[in-house]
């Protein structure tokens, strides 16, 4: 199974892909998809959009694993256009026959550091520990990373075996 996970953003949205076998997950790439800052919004989806669908193509996942909208009440601006950018990437997968799981931001957390409001340096640590990476990834990849290692996990991978943890 090839699980590609996804942290959107209409600026900076980031990308992780895994590969499993049986209850072994190894990293394969991560990286990001910049979109220009002084575009519009169609254009920046659109952008996004080209970008996400190259990566589809190029990587041929199983699943890909998207980080669910999160709406903080002070700012609903930002809740609408994570919209478009969750919406964008889930036709894109459509497009390329993939299905979307998404998980709330909070479980990825728990899962990865068992605290649910666990800052982006703990996480980008986990990350580069469970995948023995010789750095830790950006926090865009890196987070993108932790939803593919989680996916992975709810499908009967064991994350901290590479690490030296349980099984």
């Amino acid at each position: 199974m090839r699980i590609l996970g996804i942290d959107p953003g209409l600026r900076v949205t980031g990308y992780g892909l895994v590969d499993v076998r049986g209850a072994r997950v190894t990293f394969v790439e991560a990286g990001v998809i910049r979109t220009a800052l002084r575009a519009g919004l169609t254009d920046r989806l659109r952008e996004l959009h080209t970008g996400i669908s190259e990566i589809l193509a190029d990587a041929s996942p199983t699943t890909l694993a998207l980080e669910d909208v999160f709406a903080h009440p002070g700012f609903p601006r930002t809740a609408i256009i994570m919209g478009h950018v969750c919406g964008v990437i889930g036709l894109a997968a459509a497009q390329a026959a993939v299905p979307v799981h998404t998980i709330p931001p909070a479980a990825v957390k728990r899962a990865m550091v068992a605290f649910g409001r666990a800052g982006k340096g703990q996480v980008q640590r986990m990350v580069r520990v469970l995948l023995e990476l010789h750095e830790a990834p950006g926090p865009h990849a890196a987070d993108a990373l932790a939803l593919a290692l989680v996916a992975a996990s709810r499908r009967g991978a064991a994350l901290y075996a590479a690490a030296g943890g349980p099984a």
